[in-house]
């Protein structure tokens, strides 16, 4: 079961013991709230800050809360507008429908028990927490049929571009290299969404992700019985694949044993489960990923000629972000564009300083750790321009590449560093939120962020 939704309240109501008692028990059950007693006080509040639900008495002294619903509509976009709920008494029903009509989310009749309104917060906080998720998505979408996500104005993007329409023509299996970071997945998508079988399911597998004892069985499936656990038939993904595209990312770290079975599957079209003996036919189109060097791990032993050349009929190689530099100004657009939706914030733009200090950064983890500088930069902003303060980088391990080390995937030690930041301030705060966003130098907002972010408890 999901854990319940916590939001930023503002609580309208010019009676003083229902303010102190809605505004308790709101707190109580995890909420922040701003109680107010002055419907200027409340349109102020709402011009300055974002609020995830607006609970507002429709009796207030000077503006009704009606008249606050109609400016809220009027002034901000819906995107933007907190969940509204209006308290009214029986006589002002009519005015309560009229406040849903301007888009308010429910009414409250007068007199009513606390529970009803806990429910009704969070009820709003889902709507709003569906709806943002519903454009997200509708922007993904979007995207797909839009340069797929791809953004960029450079000589390297635009070819890459025209090679995704070319390859998306035929199915031939293709062979997607670059640094970590650079989007190869992103190219998977352009090509499935541009091909023939578009209509048909694009399988996504990690092959890093998986234990090589259970890699076999994940591509290839299984019969009841099989090996220990196998306690029912299961297909594999190039089953559930059949007549679309399967996309095997981190192909280098495939050991030889299932390299063998997939050279196989390239070239015929068939392979047996796991512990069965009956072939199965696929039709799929294959496109595989790496950023290890394939040519060198062929001359080291450590990957097969033959399936290196059966997957690079088709070979893409993607640029590194220094590479192109006079992409960065586009791509920070459209992660602000991208986050601030998101999170439900408004965000304005982005100061010169900031731009600049982002450019002149050489991305290690290329596309991916801009995204999440830009993601959380979003979130700390103060205000709705992004500043200098608010870019943060984080370095890769220091000695990792001279001592011969794998590649690190960057985009995890920055969400690893914030989570123990987030956990370490909890535990030094003794569990008080408030206390914690203080330690961290963000607001309370930022951290209710990065707790639903990690499933911090």
């Amino acid at each position: 079961m999901s854990s319940p939704l916590h939001g930023n309240i503002l609580l309208a109501d010019d009676e003083e013991g229902i303010l102190k008692t809605l505004g308790r028990a709101l707190r109580e059950d995890g909420h922040q709230v701003t109680a107010t007693a002055s419907a200027a006080e409340a349109a102020r509040l709402l011009a300055e800050r974002p609020f995830d639900v607006f609970v507002v008495d429709h009796r207030m002294p000077g503006r009704t809360g009606l008249e606050l619903i109609r400016d809220l509509a009027a002034t901000a976009p819906e995107a933007e507008r907190p969940q509204v709920l209006m308290m009214t008494a029986h006589a002002t029903v009519e005015n309560a429908i009229e406040a849903m009509k301007l888009g308010a989310y429910d009414y409250l009749q007068k007199p009513f028990e606390v529970d009803e309104l806990l429910v009704a917060v969070r009820r709003a906080l889902e709507h709003q927490s569906l709806s943002r998720q519903n454009r997200y998505l509708l922007s993904e979408r979007e995207e797909e049929f839009d340069h797929y996500g791809i953004v960029g104005s450079s000589r390297a993007v635009e070819e890459l571009l025209r090679k995704i329409e070319l390859v998306a023509r035929s199915k031939s299996t293709v062979l997607v290299t670059g640094e970590t970071g650079t989007g190869k997945e992103l190219v998977a998508r352009a090509i499935h969404a541009r091909s023939a079988q578009r209509e048909r399911p694009l399988i996504k597998v990690n092959c890093a992700a998986l234990p090589e004892a259970l890699l076999e069985s994940e591509l290839f499936g299984h019969v009841k019985g099989a090996f220990t656990g196998a306690t029912a038939n299961r297909r594999g993904r190039f089953a559930l694949a059949d007549g679309g595209t399967l996309f095997l990312d981190e192909i280098g770290t495939l050991g030889l044993p299932v390299q063998a079975k997939l050279l196989r599957v390239l070239q015929e079209r068939e392979f047996e489960p796991v512990g069965s003996e009956r072939t199965e036919s696929v039709d799929v189109r294959v496109i595989a990923a790496t950023n290890r060097d394939l040519r060198a791990m062929v001359g080291e032993g450590r990957f097969q000629e033959d399936l290196f050349y059966r997957l690079s009929v088709i070979p893409i190689e993607l640029p590194p972000l220094r590479e192109r530099p006079e992409d960065i100004p586009l791509l920070v657009e459209h992660f602000l564009q991208k986050h601030a939706q998101r999170v439900g914030r408004h965000i304005d733009g982005i100061e010169p300083a900031a731009l600049e200090r982002l450019s002149a950064y050489r991305w290690p983890g290329n596309v991916r750790e801009l995204e999440n500088a830009v993601e959380r930069a979003v979130v700390l902003a103060a205000g709705t321009v992004i500043d200098a303060a608010s870019i943060s980088m984080v370095e890769p391990p220091a000695g990792a590449a001279a001592a011969g080390l794998p590649s690190v995937r960057l985009h995890a030690n920055v969400e690893w560093a914030e989570q123990e930041s987030v956990r370490q301030a909890l535990r030094q705060a003794g569990g008080v939120k408030k206390d914690a966003a203080e330690l961290l130098g963000i607001s309370q907002r930022a951290l209710s962020y990065y707790l639903g972010k990690y499933k911090v408890e």
